[in-house]
């Protein structure tokens, strides 16, 4: 593994529905050093176009179900309108950012999640990140801009989860860099207490991580994003952490840091 750090961060929730807290996230990440990748989502935006075309976002345990119709909307407005105007605030901040779904250059291949209980349609789960394609944009002083959307290698696109993404493009450059992952959200952090905004739990691991489940303080939907942390964390990944836009910056201290 090389020494270099690479960090890659997802931002998702009130940053980017936050037009002012967006341009001020974006305009500290442009200035972060050294290679990085940054991971969008967009489901509250995608909900509202959904609406405004006469569609109602279909959702079972906090997860968007994908038809047809759904996959063409999504992929309009996370690879799209968002994936875009994301890319071109950064250009503007001098950072030369690259827009990418999964399907461009082979870079995230997934397949369509196999029904068990429920079908989620066209939402997809992760097989492979083509960590090659990626460190070549890196190496040419690139910043790749991933959305929420992947594909088949087969023509079909997938709608899948943002928080995954970014995990697994951790873990798939993490043979080649020491990879830092960063998920950004409206909250400073982990919370102990979900009415108290400053009661940030600084350090967790797998075994507090078990305790904070077992007490109801992790609950509904920060478990897929903690599992994702933790296995990360498992397959490679040098250091997670959770916090508020302010977490790309260096003079930032109050966030959640994960660890084994």
């Amino acid at each position: 593994m090389a020494n270099q750090t690479l960090k890659i961060v997802k931002i998702g929730g009130n940053v980017i529905n936050n037009k002012t807290e967006l341009h001020a996230f974006l305009k500290d990440f442009a200035t972060l050093r050294g290679p990085k990748i940054l991971v969008h989502g967009g489901g509250r935006k995608a909900s509202e176009v959904s609406s405004t075309m006469g569609l109602k976002p279909k959702m079972i345990n906090g997860r968007r179900v994908t038809d047809e119709a759904t996959v063409e909307i999504v992929t309009m407005v996370y690879a799209g309108l968002l994936n875009k105007n994301i890319t071109a605030k950064l250009q503007s901040f001098g950072c030369n950012a690259m827009g990418l779904s999964g399907a461009d250059a082979n870079c995230i291949l997934a397949h369509k999640r196999i029904v068990k209980d429920i079908d989620y349609g066209f939402a997809g789960d992760v097989d492979a990140i083509n960590s090659e394609i990626i460190d070549v944009l890196l190496k040419s002083n690139v910043t790749p801009v991933f959305c929420a959307i992947t594909h088949d290698k087969k023509g079909q696109l997938l709608n899948t989860n943002a928080d995954t993404i970014a995990s697994e493009v951790a873990v798939g450059m993490s043979d080649l860099y020491q990879t830092e992952l960063n998920f950004v959200f409206e909250l400073k952090g982990v919370l102990e207490n979900i009415d108290d905004k400053n009661s940030v739990i600084t350090e967790i691991n797998s075994e507090k991580y078990e305790q904070l489940v077992e007490k109801g303080i992790i609950a509904d939907g920060m478990l897929p994003k903690m599992h994702n942390c933790f296995n990360s964390l498992e397959k490679g990944v040098h250091k997670v952490k959770i916090g508020d836009a302010s977490l790309v910056k260096k003079t930032t201290k109050i966030y959640t840091t994960l660890s084994l």
